[in-house]
């Protein structure tokens, strides 16, 4: 019998109850901020963080997870007879982390040969963020409770990042000024203007989608592009908050009020929170498979 151990970087963001039930190994992101290196989900938690963020002098610095990291962790679940390592990175595009999965599979399998027939190691690059593949991972954890085998569990996983969409809401432009995701210019424009953008994930590139008016337009102009592109109302749709809630709860009602489902609901994490500031609503929903 398969006995599957599931692995899912920081930036994932799934929930430390979720974590210890389903026995999810987190690899932590590094982060230095003011020159103070630390890890993320280790040295503060994400409430701490939105007040970190505030206060640093400089926006934090996120490094991909070290090889050595993922390989304590596939030496840790050999050890404990696990035959099966399904490991999902944040996308590859934005990150080395997954390219660490890669070394440290190579590392591992050199450092023990005959673990080669003993237990198999697959990666996977969600080409996504945040609870984006967190989310599918949990899932993943619960199909493999209830016996289905590592191969449906690939399948789902590929299943579900051919098609998934972020609809970021960004509510100040100041985190994306200095990260250098936009330009200043349009930062500064935009902020006097009061347009709001919401950015598009998709596939491993963001692109902005729209840019609203106001505030108070940003989470029904999110809800919108999930009316628009979701692929049925009862396909899997989750809602992101930073340091306010509000944004989220009101687009969660209007979700809930037009599928008659109840919609779940996560805080964004340190790793996206440093290029998109803590003052966001977003959206992760199913759309039609692409890739």
């Amino acid at each position: 019998m398969e006995k599957i151990k599931f692995m899912a970087d920081s930036p994932a963001d799934i929930p430390d109850e979720d974590l210890i039930r389903y026995k999810i190994d987190m690899p932590k992101v590094p982060i230095t901020i003011d020159g103070e290196g630390c890890f993320e989900r280790e040295s503060f938690t994400i409430q701490e963080f939105y007040e970190i963020i505030e206060k640093s002098n400089e926006i934090p610095a996120t490094s991909r997870v070290p090889t050595h990291d993922f390989l304590d962790c596939y030496r840790r679940a050999y050890d404990e007879g696990y035959n099966v390592i399904i490991a999902v990175t944040i996308n590859a595009l934005g990150s080395g982390t997954n390219a660490s999965a890669h070394e440290a599979k190579r590392a591992f399998f050199e450092e023990i040969p005959g673990a080669q027939e003993k237990i198999k190691i697959h990666i996977v690059d969600s080409g996504t963020y945040s609870v984006g593949y967190g989310y599918p991972v949990i899932q993943a954890a619960k199909m493999a409770e209830d016996g289905k085998t590592s191969r449906e569990i690939l399948d789902y996983l590929e299943d579900w990042f051919a098609g998934v969409d972020i609809y970021l809401g960004c509510y100040t432009l100041k985190y994306a000024k200095r990260s250098g995701r936009i330009t200043a210019a349009a930062a500064f424009v935009g902020d006097m203007l009061g347009l709001r953008p919401i950015i598009l994930m998709r596939d491993g590139t963001t692109k902005i989608a729209e840019r609203v008016r106001g505030d108070k337009q940003l989470a029904p102009g999110v809800y919108q592009h999930y009316l628009k592109t979701r692929v049925s109302r009862d396909a899997p749709v989750l809602v992101v908050h930073g340091v306010n809630k509000e944004p989220a709860r009101e687009l969660r009602a209007l979700i809930e009020r037009e599928t008659g489902r109840s919609v779940p609901m996560y805080a964004i994490g340190a790793s996206i929170c440093i290029n998109s500031g803590p003052e966001i609503v977003a959206l992760i929903c199913h759309s039609k498979k692409r890739r």
